[in-house]
C-alpha cells in the first residue's frame, strides 16, 4: 500500500495548539483545505479541550480578546446584513463611530476583515469564539422581534407602560391595536426608550420593513426592525394613546399622552405624517422632572454669573439663540424656575408647551382658534405680567409686540434661530425692528449648543502618547485632550452619557449699545463683545475639554464649522441688515487655516495636487485626514450634489467639505446637466434617485452619454431599500448606491472608495 505523503503545510490551528502546549498537539494533522468548523472539531477532539478553552488559546496566540456575547449590542447588527454575516462566518458584537467589533473563529482570514470593513464602513476588530458560538451569536443577533422578546415576562411587559390619562377615542375599534402582542411590543419600545434616556422615538416605515430609531444625546441610533405589518399596528397603537384618528392616514396629526414608566411620569408628544406607503410617527419624550433651576445646567461659574446679570434687569429683552435641538427651551425653563419666586407674575406663549411649570401661566399657540404669538402677547400685556416668555420670535409683528413689552417695563425672554450671539441683532433688524429700539431694550444674548459628556464609568484619562487622530485634533484646536472615551453597557457603548450646553454670552455695555444704535456690522459687534470679555462657544467648549468633561472629537462633531484664526478665536459672522457678510453657505465651513478651503476660495494643494488642510513645508508630509486622490485626479476635487431637498444638500455639503472637497449644488437633474455643460471636471456626482424634473437614473444616463463625464463616478442616494432598483442602477453605470439618512463614517468611506475607483 502506497504511503501517504506528509502534507507540506498545515492549518494555522496546529501552530496555535503546538505553541500553547496542548496535549497531543504534535500528532494533530490539519492539512490546508479543511473548513474552519472541521479544523476546530478535530483540534478539540485530538487535544482533549473544549471549544471555549481553545478559543482562549487562539485569542492569546494572536493577541486578541475572547468574544463576550453577554455584552453584545443588538445595534451592531445594523452594520452588517444577515446574509453577509453568514457568508463571512462572523457575528456582530458592538460598534462605535469608527470601529466594528465582530466574533470570528478564523482570525487569519484578512479577506473577511476587508469585506466586513467595506460592508460596515468601519475599521473591523476581530474577537475570538468557536464556530458554534459564532453561529449561535448570528442567530441571536438576527432573531428580530421574536428574539428580542424571548425571555421576557409577558405580564410584566403588558403592564410596563401605563397610560395615565385615557386618551382613546370612543369610536375607535381597539380590537387590533389593543391586542396583547401589539400592546407588549409598543410597551417594549416605550420602556426601552425611557430607560435609555431617549429624547425622540422615530417609527419609520419602509416598503417591507419598519425601523424604530432612538435619539440619545442628540445621536440617532437604530433600535430594532420589524415587518411593516407590525409597524402599522404599532403606529395605530401610539395614535390611540395620543387620541388621534387611526382611520385617517392621509393627513398629518399631532397629539399628546402622559404615561408612567418605572414610576416616572413622561409627557409624550406625538406627530404623524403620511408617507408614500404608510405613516411615520415621531414621539418626543419629556420627563415631568426634566426642568430644573440653573444649577442643573452645570454651567461654568463665569457663564452663570453673566446670565444672572442679564435676567436681573427689571425690564428689557434677553435672547437665547441657536439652531433647533440646541437646548434653548431647557435653558429658558431653567431661568424661569429661578425667577418663579411667587412674588412676580410670569406668563409664557409657547408652541408647544414642553413642561408644566408651577406658579407660571402657560399659553399654547393654537392658530385654529386665532391664538398666535402676537395675539397672545397682546392679551398677556393686559394681565399685569412682570416677566414674559416668547417661545420664538418668528415675524415682525411678534418682534414689535415683544419690544413694546420690554419698553413698557416688562422683562421679556425669547428665542431666535441664529448661529451665534452677535447675529441675533442683525436677525431682529432683518425682521424689521429698528436699531435704536434694539439698543434700548436688549439686555443680553445667550447662544448655545449641546455637546455630549463623557461617560464617568468608562472614560479613561490620557496618560501616554496621543493617537494620530487625537494629535491632529490637538494641533487644529491648540489644546490636548484630557480623557479618551471607551464605551460600556451603561452608556450603550457610545462612550458618552448626557449632554451639557457650551455657551457664548454677549454682554450689553455702553459701547455695545452705541454700536447697535447706529447699526454697526456683525463683525464689529463681535469684536466689541470679545473686548468686553465674551468667550466664544468654541473657547467655552475647549475649556470643558481641558476640564475632562468632553472630547475634541465631540467638539469637532458639534462645532466643526466654527472658524479658528491664528489667535485661536472664532471669526464667524452672519450677514444682516446693514452688516458685513462674513457667513458661508448653509452647512459649509468658512475658509481658514483650519479648513481645507483657502481664503481665496481655492483648495490648497499638497503633493501631487492633493487637497491639504495646511500648505506643506518642503520635505514635510501632510498630516491631514483629507482623502488622498491618486495621480491623475481632477484638481481641485469638486463634487456635485444633486437633490431637490435643500436640507439633504446642506447635510451632504457639510460632510463633503469636512473631507476636503469643494462642493457645488444642483436642485434637480436638469440643473445638474446645465452645470456639467459648464464644468465637467467633477471628481464625483452624488445624486438623489427621485427628483421632480429629472430622476437620478435619467441623470446617470446623461452623464454616461457625455464624453467628458462618462468616467466620472456617480453615487445614487435614496431612502428606498430595493435590491432590484439597486441592481438596475449599477447595471446602468452607477458607481455606488447608498441609502438615506447618511451615516457620516459610512458615507465618507463610500465617497473615498468611489473616487479612488474613478481615478484608477
Amino acid at each position: 500500500m502506497e504511503q501517504l505523503e506528509k502534507p507540506t503545510s498545515y492549518h494555522w490551528l496546529r501552530e496555535v495548539a503546538s505553541s500553547a502546549g496542548l496535549p497531543d498537539s504534535e500528532t494533530l494533522l490539519l492539512p490546508d483545505g479543511l473548513s474552519t468548523s472541521e479544523a476546530w472539531a478535530i483540534a478539540c477532539r485530538t487535544c482533549g479541550v473544549k471549544p471555549d478553552e481553545l478559543a482562549a488559546r487562539v485569542a492569546k496566540h494572536f493577541g486578541l480578546a475572547v468574544a463576550e456575547f453577554s455584552t453584545a449590542s443588538h445595534l451592531a447588527s445594523r452594520l452588517l446584513p444577515e446574509k453577509t454575516a453568514r457568508q463571512l462566518h462572523i457575528a456582530p458584537i458592538r460598534e462605535d463611530d469608527r470601529t466594528f467589533w465582530v466574533a470570528t473563529a478564523d482570525p487569519t482570514d484578512f479577506e473577511v476583515e476587508q469585506d466586513a470593513a467595506f460592508a460596515s464602513g468601519r475599521a473591523v476588530t476581530f474577537e475570538i469564539a468557536s464556530p458554534e458560538a459564532v453561529n449561535d451569536a448570528i442567530d441571536q443577533a438576527y432573531a428580530g422581534i421574536t428574539g428580542l422578546m424571548q425571555g421576557m415576562d409577558a405580564d410584566e411587559l403588558t403592564n410596563a407602560v401605563q397610560v395615565v390619562q385615557d386618551m382613546a377615542p370612543a369610536d375607535v375599534d381597539q380590537e387590533e391595536v389593543e391586542a396583547a402582542p401589539v400592546v407588549r411590543l409598543a410597551n417594549l419600545i416605550l420602556r426601552d426608550a425611557v430607560r435609555q434616556r431617549v429624547s425622540d422615538i422615530h417609527l419609520e416605515p419602509g416598503r417591507l420593513v419598519g425601523t424604530v430609531r432612538f435619539r440619545i444625546d442628540g445621536i440617532m441610533r437604530t433600535h430594532l426592525e420589524m415587518p411593516i405589518v407590525a409597524m402599522h399596528r404599532i403606529v395605530s397603537r401610539i395614535k390611540v394613546m395620543g387620541k388621534l384618528d387611526i382611520a385617517d392616514r392621509l393627513r398629518p396629526q399631532d397629539g399628546r399622552a402622559r404615561i408612567a414608566v418605572d414610576g416616572k411620569l413622561i409627557d409624550m408628544r406625538i406627530s404623524t405624517v403620511p408617507t408614500r406607503d404608510a405613516e411615520k410617527a415621531v414621539l418626543r419624550l419629556l420627563a415631568q422632572a426634566g426642568s430644573h433651576g440653573m444649577e442643573q445646567l452645570q454651567l461654568l461659574p463665569r457663564d452663570e454669573a453673566r446670565i444672572r446679570t442679564a435676567i436681573g434687569h427689571p425690564n428689557g429683552i434677553v435672547i437665547v439663540t441657536g439652531p433647533t435641538g440646541s437646548g434653548k427651551t431647557t435653558t429658558l425653563y431653567s431661568i424661569l424656575r429661578e425667577l418663579a419666586t411667587g412674588e412676580v407674575n410670569i406668563m409664557t406663549v409657547e408652541d408647544p408647551i414642553e413642561y408644566d411649570l408651577p406658579n407660571i401661566t402657560q399659553i399654547q399657540v393654537e392658530t385654529k382658534r386665532n391664538v398666535t404669538f402676537p395675539s397672545a402677547l397682546r392679551a398677556i400685556l393686559r394681565q399685569d405680567p412682570d416677566i414674559i416668555l416668547v417661545g420664538e420670535i418668528r415675524d415682525l409683528e411678534t418682534a414689535r409686540v415683544a419690544v413694546q413689552a420690554a419698553m413698557t417695563g416688562h422683562l421679556v425672554l425669547a428665542t431666535l434661530h441664529t448661529n451665534d450671539a452677535a447675529s441675533s441683532i442683525a436677525r431682529l433688524a432683518d425682521l424689521g425692528v429698528d436699531y435704536p429700539s434694539i439698543a434700548s431694550t436688549l439686555r443680553g444674548v445667550l447662544a448655545q449648543r449641546l455637546v455630549r459628556r463623557v461617560c464617568k464609568q468608562c472614560a479613561q484619562r490620557i496618560a501616554g502618547v496621543l493617537t494620530p487622530h487625537e494629535h491632529e485634533l490637538a494641533l487644529r484646536y491648540g489644546i490636548e485632550p484630557v480623557v479618551r472615551v471607551d464605551g460600556c453597557p451603561q452608556c450603550t457603548r457610545s462612550g458618552y452619557q448626557g449632554r451639557f450646553p457650551v455657551l457664548e454670552v454677549l454682554p450689553v455695555s455702553t459701547e455695545m449699545v452705541n454700536a447697535i444704535a447706529v447699526g454697526r456690522p456683525t463683525l464689529e459687534i463681535q469684536k466689541i463683545a470679545a473686548a468686553g470679555g465674551m468667550q466664544s462657544m468654541l473657547q467655552n467648549a475647549l475649556e470643558r475639554v481641558a476640564l475632562g468633561e468632553t472630547t475634541l472629537d465631540e467638539i469637532e462633531r458639534v462645532l466643526g464649522d466654527t472658524v479658528v484664526t491664528a489667535a485661536g478665536t472664532p471669526a464667524s459672522g452672519t450677514a444682516g441688515s446693514g452688516a458685513e457678510s462674513t457667513s458661508t453657505p448653509a452647512g459649509s465651513a468658512t475658509p481658514s487655516a483650519a479648513s481645507p478651503r483657502a481664503r481665496n476660495g481655492s483648495v490648497p494643494k499638497g503633493k501631487n495636487g492633493i487637497p491639504a488642510t495646511e500648505p506643506e513645508a518642503p520635505g514635510e508630509a501632510s498630516s491631514t485626514d483629507t482623502p488622498k486622490l491618486e495621480a491623475g485626479a481632477v484638481e481641485p476635487a469638486y463634487v456635485l450634489v444633486v437633490d431637490d431637498d435643500p436640507v439633504y444638500r446642506a447635510t451632504a455639503r457639510r460632510s463633503l467639505e469636512r473631507l476636503g472637497y469643494v462642493v457645488e449644488e444642483a436642485a434637480g437633474g436638469v440643473a445638474a446637466v446645465q452645470k456639467l455643460s459648464v464644468r465637467s471636471t467633477f471628481a464625483l456626482i452624488l445624486s438623489d434617485l427621485h427628483m421632480p424634473d429629472m430622476n437620478g437614473k435619467d441623470l446617470l444616463a446623461c452623464v454616461r452619454a457625455m464624453p467628458k463625464t462618462a468616467r466620472v463616478p456617480v453615487i445614487i442616494a435614496t431612502s428606498e431599500d430595493d435590491a432590484d432598483i439597486e441592481g438596475e442602477l449599477i447595471e446602468a453605470g452607477a458607481t455606488d448606491y447608498i441609502r438615506k439618512p447618511l451615516d457620516p463614517a459610512r458615507f465618507a468611506a463610500r465617497v473615498r472608495a468611489a473616487i479612488r475607483r474613478g481615478v484608477q
